[in-house]
């Protein structure tokens, strides 16, 4: 069963194509408009090696929060279209991410309940030209459209590149190992209830 996702989605503020394949090898086409965030994606994708092509076009001659909250919508979308039902996937996971003197934690439930705790605190109000408070929403907007009850917390660290970039990391090791199919329950949803 191939397990890919494909979401349009267009507002008065910004207009979003997905294409991701779970499956993938962690291959990506990235054009948001915003460079540092590209960034982020580009490690996203790379490190969950799920495949990911994305074009946003947005309103960032106003800020660029629009942009950055509504490709987290579309991404966190178009993952839940992927999964379809849930078979057979392992469900939870977590990673703690090194990145020279940053050291941060995510862990995961593809629980169809979405939920965000974010323990980040970033030192700067900009990184590139995105203003930092911007990740939280990036984070809140991906978490509730695919359904996931998301933990981020930053344990320690100084530059607040490494910290952030760590968080997207964390995620993508997480999101690598929760969306693997688990050999011992492969045709089975990981629930008591029997449905997520």
């Amino acid at each position: 069963m191939k397990r890919k996702g494909k979401i349009s989605r267009k507002t008065k503020e910004t207009s979003i194509s997905v294409e991701l394949n779970i499956d993938g090898k962690g291959r990506y086409k990235i054009d948001t408009g915003i460079g540092f965030l590209n960034h982020m994606l580009e490690q996203l994708s790379k490190h969950s090696s799920i495949d990911m092509d994305i074009k946003v076009k947005g309103d960032t001659h106003i800020d660029l929060h629009h942009t950055t909250e509504d490709s987290g919508i579309a991404i966190g979308e178009a993952l839940k279209k992927a999964l379809k039902k849930s078979v057979g996937i392992r469900r939870y996971a977590h990673a703690m991410i090194p990145m020279d003197e940053t050291l941060s934690r995510v862990a995961i439930d593809i629980s169809n309940r979405p939920y965000l705790i974010w323990k980040v605190n970033l030192k700067v109000e900009k990184l590139g030209e995105m203003d930092t408070e911007l990740f939280k929403e990036w984070f809140q907007a991906f978490s509730q459209a695919a359904g996931i009850t998301l933990h981020v917390e930053n344990i320690y660290g100084d530059n607040s590149h490494h910290i952030i970039e760590s968080c997207f990391k964390g995620l993508a090791r997480s999101l690598r190992t929760a969306l693997e199919i688990d050999p011992r329950n492969r045709k089975s949803i990981p629930s008591t209830k029997g449905s997520l």
